[in-house]
Order: C-alpha cells, then structure tokens, then sequence
C-alpha cells in the first residue's frame, strides 16, 4: 500500500534519473570515457572539491584537483591512498606511507564494509564517476581499487594492474 505522496515521489525520481542519465549520456558522446574532461574544471569546482577533502592530505587535495582540471590517471593512485588514509585508524596509517598495492583492505587496514562505502562514496565524488555496490565485492587488497579505478577511468594507465584472486578475511 503505497503512503501519500509515494506515486509522486517515484514519477520525480524516475524524471531526474532519466534526466541525469541524458546529461551523462551527452557530456560522454565525443567518445571520451574519462568524465574528468567531461566539462571544465572551474575555479567554484576547485573550491568545492578542496572543501570535501579539507580531512585529507595536501597532497590529496592537489592530485585530486589535478585530476579534475586534466583528467590524468596517474593522480588515482594518490588519490586512493589518500581517500584511504582518511578513514583508517590512526595506527595503521603509517602502512600506506610507502605505497604497497598488497595491502589488503580488511586485514591490514582494518577497513569494515561501512568504510569502505564511505571511501567509495567519497571517491564517487572526487573523481565524478559512480560505483556499483556488486563492483566493489571482489575489492581485496589496495592495489585492486587502483586497477578497477584504471581501467573505469580510461585506457593507457597502468595496464599491469589486476584484481586480486584472494579471498575475503
């Protein structure tokens, strides 16, 4: 039994997804699948993205915005370690220090399932890309949020980068 306000609230989100999904669609028809070149980075885009990683590193903040304003995947690895090294613990941060793709998320990081959508969401966000909560599952170790983020952002980066084969803690 839908509550009042129900049929009207799905018909909105319907039109706003079909909307979105045309806006995409659009930006991406000149063939390049990197949505950072998608539009200008703008001055108000540096602020805001800036302000969403205030918790983060300098050196976060400046390849994130370096991605944004070029669309160079080789910034993704800072990125990642960044956007990780915000949300674990104190204790654990100095492992991403030196950059090491076999670190495994749960095990060495202690990173729970809610953590690791917080670190997706925010990755959503700084890279302007969206991820699929199945595509997250065989995520295992760093190294495999670095090759899923490569091969979604375009071709060319890091092409010896693949997916872990282990298995959850």
């Amino acid at each position: 039994m839908d509550l009042p306000g129900e049929p009207l609230a799905r018909a909105v989100v319907k039109t706003l997804v079909v909307t979105m999904t045309q806006a995409t669609d659009r930006d991406m028809e000149a063939g390049d699948t990197n949505p950072a070149r998608a539009k200008p980075f703008t001055a108000a885009d540096d602020a805001q993205l800036r302000d969403t990683l205030k918790r983060c590193s300098p050196s976060t903040r400046e390849a994130a915005c370096e991605f944004r304003k070029t669309g160079r995947v080789d910034c993704v690895p800072a990125i990642v370690n960044g956007l990780i090294e915000h949300y674990v613990d104190p204790d654990v941060k100095a492992k991403l220090t030196q950059p090491d793709d076999h670190l495994r998320l749960v095990e060495d990081l202690a990173i729970d399932s809610l953590t690791m959508l917080e670190i997706v969401f925010l990755a959503e966000d700084v890279l302007q890309i969206s991820i699929d909560n199945e595509e997250i599952r065989p995520f295992r170790t760093v190294g495999d949020v670095k090759a899923f983020l490569a091969d979604r952002l375009g071709p060319g980066y890091a092409p010896g980068l693949t997916l872990s084969s282990g298995s959850p803690g």
